[in-house]
Order: C-alpha cells, then sequence, then structure tokens
C-alpha cells in the first residue's frame, strides 16, 4: 500500500470512528431533574441545578450575610453592595445592577398589562406579579418568624422582615451616612435630600417625599382612611380593607362557608353568617 492510500485509509477509518459515536444535537436537552422535571444539555448543570433542592448554600456574602446555593448567585448579589449600576433606562434615566432587572423595568413604560386578576380586576406587567398578588387574596401567611411569630404571604416578605432582628444595616446612604436593613429603604431615604415631594394630600395640598408620611398624614382629615378605591372614591384604613372592598365591584364570591355551600364577597361577611351556624 502506497503512502497517499495509507493517508486515505486512516481518513476513512477516522471518519468511521466519528460516526460510530452517538450523535448529540447541538442544544438537546438530555438530562432531567427528578424533583421538578427540568431539563438541561450539561451533566454539570444539572447537578449545579439540583443544589436548588438540597437547601444547601454555602457560599455567604460577607457584607450582610446572605447566603446563596451557587456562587454565580454570590457574584451577582455582591453587585448590590457595590452601587455600580451601569445598565441605565433611556426613557427615565433610572439605573440597574443587572441588565434582567433593566428590561423587566421597562416593561412599565410600555404600559401593556396583560395579566388580570380575576378576583378584583388588577393588573400586572408580569406574570410572576399577577402570581404572588393572588397569594394575597387567599389570606394565607405560611412564612412565620421564629422570633416574634409575625406572619407573611410571600417568603421575601419574610427574609426582609427577619433582618430587623438580625441588626444588621448593610445599606448606608452616601450623603448622611444614615445605616438601613433593605436596600429600598436607602432608595427610598435618598429621595428626601433631593428635594422631590411627590407625593401630595388631596385636602389640603401638603406634599411629601414619601408615600407612607403622606398616608400617615391623611389620617388627621380621614381618621384612618389611607387607601382609596379607584372604583368608587371611597377610603379604607388598609390596603387589605380596600382590597376586599373591591369584591364589591365583581361578581367574584371566593369566600365560602365550610358548614354549607354559600358563598360571600368579603370574609367580614362570611364570619357574620357562620354565626347561624354556630349560634345556641
Amino acid at each position: 500500500m502506497s503512502l497517499t492510500q495509507k493517508d486515505q485509509h486512516g481518513a476513512r477509518s477516522q471518519h468511521s470512528q466519528e460516526a460510530d459515536k452517538p450523535h448529540r444535537r447541538k442544544g438537546k436537552k438530555t438530562y432531567s431533574c427528578d424533583e421538578c422535571g427540568k431539563n438541561f444539555t450539561l451533566a454539570r448543570s444539572l447537578k449545579r441545578h439540583q443544589l436548588t433542592h438540597s437547601g444547601v448554600k454555602p457560599y455567604s456574602c460577607d457584607e450582610c450575610g446572605k447566603f446563596f446555593t451557587q456562587a454565580g448567585g454570590l457574584k451577582k448579589h455582591k453587585l448590590i453592595h457595590s452601587e455600580v449600576k451601569p445598565y441605565s433606562c433611556e426613557l427615565c434615566g433610572k439605573s440597574f445592577t443587572l441588565a434582567g432587572n433593566l428590561k423587566t423595568h421597562q416593561l412599565i413604560h410600555s404600559g401593556v398589562k396583560p395579566y388580570t386578576c380575576e378576583l378584583c380586576g388588577k393588573s400586572f406587567t408580569q406574570a410572576g406579579s399577577l402570581k404572588r398578588h393572588q397569594l394575597f387574596h387567599s389570606g394565607v401567611k405560611p412564612y412565620s418568624c421564629e422570633l416574634c411569630g409575625k406572619s407573611f404571604t410571600l417568603a421575601g416578605d419574610l427574609k426582609k422582615h427577619q433582618l430587623i432582628h438580625s441588626g444588621v444595616k448593610a445599606y448606608i446612604c452616601g450623603l448622611c451616612g444614615k445605616a438601613f436593613a433593605q436596600s429600598n429603604d436607602v432608595q427610598k431615604h435618598l429621595v428626601t435630600h433631593s428635594g422631590i415631594k411627590a407625593y401630595s394630600c388631596d385636602f389640603c395640598g401638603k406634599s411629601f417625599s414619601d408615600k407612607h408620611y403622606r398616608n400617615i398624614h391623611l389620617r388627621i382629615h380621614t381618621g384612618n382612611d389611607v387607601s382609596c378605591c379607584d372604583q368608587c372614591g371611597k377610603l379604607f384604613a388598609t390596603d387589605a380593607q380596600l382590597q376586599q372592598h373591591m369584591f364589591s365591584h365583581t361578581e367574584e364570591r371566593p369566600y365560602k362557608c365550610d358548614l354549607c355551600e354559600k358563598t360571600f364577597k368579603s370574609p367580614h361577611h362570611m364570619r357574620k353568617h357562620q354565626q347561624i351556624h354556630t349560634r345556641k
């Protein structure tokens, strides 16, 4: 066999070996999680994902003590403490640490709110926001603080609340040095330095830099009424009362008596009805 023939034979042999190897289509997700069914292209990606189900969070932030399942999650989180916000909205100038957060924010400017709550009619830009909102209608608060017993509908709200007990105030105002437990608190506080007072009282015209302080002020005029119904203008002491009131503008009756088949628009009317069954 000549040298040229040997080279051709070797090339054919190598091609044959490649053909015998199992063919993996690019992007094919062959690895599946037994816990949630999510699929992955690489085995290491599945292994990394499975840590989220284990509850193990080996990566800790040196700044605030928050724990993470993956190193990538910790790396993204640390950007918050750096206060570097390279992603800016062209429409309003608001800046963000992550590109994903900017993309989510930009939906606000589109004005499109395709996700509507069937119980109260409130609309949302994102499906996740609607899902979180619907939990408040359920009245279920499965997340409880072990230190004070206060319960919360969302795990995130419990986590934020627990910072109060930790005493850690990792977020510091660069203008006056005041420290805060949560990042959104320092953002609200920064408005006080800007001199902008965007929240005004409808009764006397007094302006406030924070909606919370405006609502406290409103009690002077209305007693305890601080939340207003967009449909009829009625005022309520809490947002929860307003949400219950919104059922009066719909035909929905989400509260059902456990003792009979009767349904009601509010838990108050349901409890009042149940006295019929329990009264001696």
